[in-house]
C-alpha cells in the first residue's frame, strides 16, 4: 500500500503558482464579462449566465459512492460509501442563447445535496451542497488566465456582436476544415469556445472537470462517463441541428422513456511536470494515470424541461466549482479566475432577474 500511495503527488498549498500579472488579467476578464452580460441583458431584457447560458435540461438523480475504494481514491466526499441526491444541468458554454447548430462545448453541472462542512468562497458557506462542473473535453484550450482573457474578449466580440447566422456559418465551416485536417494530425482551430466540435448526441458525451482540483490528500481531475446500455448507442452519434433547440428535445425525449447511468472517475496526479496544475490545456496522460471509478450517477425516467423545472434550474440555481468543501478546492489559474467570474455573473443574474439565490437542502425542491 505504501508504494501505491507514494506514486501520487500529495496536495500542499504550494502546488499552485500565481501567474505573472494575474490580478490585472482577472480584473480585465471581469470587466469583459460585465460588458457582455449587459449586452445580453439589453438584447433579451433578461440576464443570463456569463457562461453556459443555454440550459437543455434539469434532472434529479443520485450519486452512489463505491465501497472499498483504495486509500488514494477514498478522499473528501468519496472517503466512505454513501448515496447522495444530485441535481444535474446540461448546457452549452456560450454566455448567450444561441441555436444548437452553433457548435460549442456542452456542460454537465452536478450539485450534490447533503454534503456537510463549510464551503469555500461561497455566498452560502453553510449550505449542504457541493458542485462539480464539467465540459465534454479533457482539456480547457485556454489553459491559463492570460489565454482565458483572450478567449473571453473573443466571445464578447464574436458570440454577442456578430449575427447568429454568421456565427453558425463560421462554426460549420471550421468544423468541416477541422474534420479534414484532424485526419492529418493537425488541429488548426483550437478554441475555448469549442466552435469546431462535431455535432453529436449530448447524452453520449464524456464530461471532464478539465482543470485540476484538490482530492483530499491528493490532486485529481474527474470525469463522468456514460455506462448504461441506454446511453451506449448515443456515444459519438451524430445529430441533425436544424432545430435550434434539438439538444433540449433529445434530453426530454430520452428521459421520458429511459433512465441513464454515468460513472464518475478520478485521474490522480503523478507528476507536476507532465501533469501541470497551472496549464489546463495540457492533457494528463491516461496511460501514466488512468481514470479510476469512484461512484455512479443514476438518473431515472422524468420530465426534464417542464416550465417550473426550467425556471428553477435556469433562473434560481447557480453552479460554481468553488462552492465546495476544502478537500475539493479547485486548483490553477483557470480555476482562480473562474471563481470570481462565476460569482460575479451569478450575483448580476439574480439581481437583474429578481430571483432568489438558493442552495437546495432536498431533492424535492426541484419541481417535477
Amino acid at each position: 500500500m505504501s508504494n501505491q500511495l507514494e506514486q501520487y503527488v500529495r496536495y500542499s498549498d504550494n502546488v499552485e503558482v500565481k501567474q505573472p500579472d494575474e490580478d490585472r488579467l482577472i480584473y480585465e476578464t471581469l470587466n469583459s464579462v460585465a460588458r457582455m452580460g449587459q449586452k445580453v441583458f439589453d438584447k433579451h431584457r433578461h440576464a443570463m449566465r456569463g457562461a453556459h447560458a443555454k440550459g437543455h435540461g434539469g434532472l434529479k438523480g443520485e450519486l452512489k459512492i463505491y465501497d472499498n475504494l483504495p486509500t488514494p481514491l477514498a478522499q473528501g466526499l468519496f472517503r466512505e460509501p454513501k448515496t447522495y441526491p444530485v441535481m444535474i444541468r446540461f448546457s452549452s458554454t456560450p454566455g448567450d442563447i444561441m441555436p444548437d447548430g452553433m457548435s460549442s462545448f456542452r456542460g454537465m453541472a452536478i450539485k450534490v445535496i447533503g454534503v456537510e462542512g463549510p464551503k469555500l468562497f461561497s455566498a452560502q458557506p453553510d449550505a449542504l451542497t457541493q458542485d462539480f462542473l464539467m465540459i465534454n473535453s479533457p482539456v480547457f484550450p485556454a489553459g491559463n488566465v492570460a489565454r482565458y482573457l483572450n478567449e473571453q474578449l473573443l466571445q464578447e466580440k464574436v458570440v454577442v456582436s456578430a449575427p447568429e447566422e454568421a456565427q453558425q456559418f463560421l462554426t460549420t465551416a471550421l468544423r468541416t476544415v477541422n474534420a479534414v485536417t484532424e485526419k492529418m494530425g493537425i488541429d488548426l482551430y483550437p478554441t475555448a469556445l469549442g466552435i469546431t466540435l462535431p455535432e453529436t448526441h449530448i447524452l453520449g458525451e464524456t464530461y471532464y472537470t478539465t482543470a485540476a482540483l484538490r482530492y483530499g490528500d491528493y490532486i485529481a481531475k474527474l470525469n463522468a462517463v456514460p455506462i448504461s446500455a441506454s446511453l451506449q448507442p448515443l456515444i459519438g452519434q451524430t445529430i441533425e441541428t436544424h432545430d435550434p433547440s434539438v439538444l433540449r428535445n433529445l434530453i426530454v425525449e430520452f428521459f421520458r422513456q429511459q433512465a441513464a447511468e454515468y460513472e464518475l472517475r478520478a485521474q490522480l496526479c503523478r507528476n507536476l511536470e507532465t501533469m501541470p496544475i497551472e496549464d489546463a490545456s495540457i492533457q494528463w496522460s491516461e496511460q501514466d494515470s488512468p481514470y479510476q471509478a469512484i461512484a455512479k450517477i443514476t438518473i431515472p425516467v422524468q420530465e426534464a424541461y417542464s416550465p417550473a423545472r426550467r425556471v428553477y434550474v435556469d433562473e434560481v440555481l447557480s453552479f460554481n466549482a468553488w462552492h465546495c468543501i476544502a478537500e475539493h478546492r479547485p486548483l490553477g489559474s483557470i480555476q482562480r479566475v473562474r471563481m470570481q467570474v462565476y460569482e460575479a455573473s451569478s450575483r448580476y443574474r439574480h439581481e437583474m432577474n429578481q430571483q432568489p439565490k438558493v442552495e437546495p437542502r432536498s431533492l424535492e425542491e426541484m419541481p417535477d
